[in-house]
Parts: C-alpha cells; structure tokens; sequence
C-alpha cells in the first residue's frame, strides 16, 4: 500500500489491524473448542479508481471463516484514500466543499450455525475530510433472544461507555436503536447495542473511546458464544433463524450507510458484502 498516512491516521489503522487479528484468535479458539480446525481465510485487495496505480488508493484484507460454530464471520479491515464523486461528497460529513478524504477501519459480522448463538455485527472507523472524527458501535442479532445475552452485551458496552462519559450510553444506545431499524418492516434488526458517528474534536479521547469499544466487544460476545454454541435446535428454531437472516439482508442492502460508503468509494465488494447471510428465506 503506498497511500501516505500522517502519525494520527497510522496509529488508527495499526490498532484496527491488531483488534482484527485479537478477534480472528479467539474466534478461531472456539472452533477449536468445538472440535473444529477452521481458519480465517485472508485475501488482500487494492482500492481501485480510475486515474490510481495499484495501491495508491490504499486497500484491506477481507478475513473469512467458515466453521462448525461460525457459519460464516467475516473480519475486513481497509486503509483507503482519494475523493468522493461530487455527488456522494454532500452526503458526507465535512466533504461537500472538498470531496477529497482518507478512511481506515474494521468491519465484522459474524452469522452462526446454532439459531440460539447471536449473529453479531461490530464496527469502528476513523475518517478525515476537512474534518477528522471516529465512528461505529456494535449491536446484537439474535434469531432467538435471550434476556441473559442481551443484558450482558449491553452491560460490557455500558460499563465501556460510562469509564469515558456517562451520557455516552444512552446517547449511543438511543442511536442504535434508530439506526438499526428496518422502516418497510417496522421492526428492529436486533436487541441493539450502540452506535456513534462524528465523534470529533480531541483525537487522543475519541480514539481511546473507539479503543474501549473494540475492547468491549471482545469481552461481551466470546462469552455469549460459548455460552450458547453447544445448544440443540429443532427445525422451528432453524427456519426462524434463516427467516431472521433475510431481515438482516434486508437492511443491510437498502439502509445500511456503511455498504453504501464502501460501494461508493470503490471497495472490495466482496468484502463489502460479507455482511450477507450464507443462507436465508423469504416465507
């Protein structure tokens, strides 16, 4: 990659890097756990668009596993920079007057072959136009949901939120309950979690929050997972999963921004689209 980073935009990139390769480990462990020998699948992918060389762009490396416990995770991380189409650029916070911009981040979603595991989706970012903040968030997707598992996701990411600023929770928590909703359906795509966006001002703060939520996520559904991956199913609960799924699709295709942003920015698309479902059903 010869995209020129500056100390900030390094640091970020270099944690996002090492929160994706903490999660691969453990998320590799439980299949081993659970008798399996799957492994993380890497493939490296250049930022294409047109006037750019190979790798001028930046690029990422899209992390796939498909295991006895995870029926599909996948685990992108990108590093990517140029400009917006003019268009695109007035969507964006701080580009409508210069469309030129520089994001890095990870992105996971994980779809599990126990309907009584939660799927799971986690992401955090760090953007620069003419202004520099941090986003993300992570939220629970269980076809079947448990008390137990939503109080506890949501009590490490509370317990993260209030060691920074006790108004982040309900804020984040309040803005994941609006983003991840499904308006054609009326529903909700999970049991939530938190969700920010524009998080600008003192970087060493902000990026230290986004830290924090990355450490969090690690200690909120590993847990959950062994918890639950040993459970037996019957077929009601497995249609119910796949039928969930296409929910989960649903969204992600017309709402989600962040599939949108990386269409739109020449992203991998297959990496882009790993949040889909290896399987699902419209009844």
């Amino acid at each position: 990659m010869t995209l020129a980073l500056d100390p900030q935009q390094q640091a970020a990139r270099t944690w996002f890097e090492s929160l994706r390769d903490r999660i691969c480990a453990e998320f590799e462990a439980i299949e081993r756990e659970a008798g399996s020998d799957a492994r993380f699948d890497y493939l490296a992918w250049n930022r294409e668009a047109p006037g750019l060389a190979p790798g001028e762009g930046g690029g990422g490396v899209r992390g796939v596993m498909k295991g006895k416990v995870f029926e599909k995770v996948g685990v992108n991380v990108s590093t990517v920079g140029g400009a917006f189409s003019a268009e695109f650029a007035k969507t964006i916070h701080g580009a409508d007057e210069d469309p030129s911009f520089f994001a890095t981040g990870i992105s996971l979603v994980a779809h599990m072959a126990n309907p009584h595991v939660p799927a799971v989706h986690m992401n955090t970012r760090f953007l620069v136009t003419s202004k520099r903040w941090f986003g993300g968030g992570a939220d629970l997707n269980p076809p079947l949901p448990r008390d137990e598992d939503t109080g506890f996701f949501h009590g490490v990411l509370k317990d993260a939120c209030d060691a920074h600023d006790p108004g982040h929770y309900p804020k984040f928590k309040q803005w994941a309950d609006d983003y991840f909703f499904i308006p054609h359906r009326g529903v909700h795509r999970g049991v939530g979690g938190i969700f920010y966006d524009h998080l600008e001002g003192n970087f060493d703060e902000n990026f230290a929050f986004t830290r924090s939520v990355g450490e969090a996520f690690l200690a909120a559904y590993p847990p959950i997972v062994r918890r639950r991956m040993n459970e037996s199913w019957s077929d009601e609960e497995y249609s119910r999963m796949l039928e969930w799924r296409g929910r989960y699709a649903e969204f992600n295709l017309v709402h989600d921004r962040g599939t949108l942003f990386g269409l739109k920015t020449g992203g991998n698309v297959d990496a882009i689209l790993m949040s889909l479902p290896p399987m699902a059903k419209w009844s």
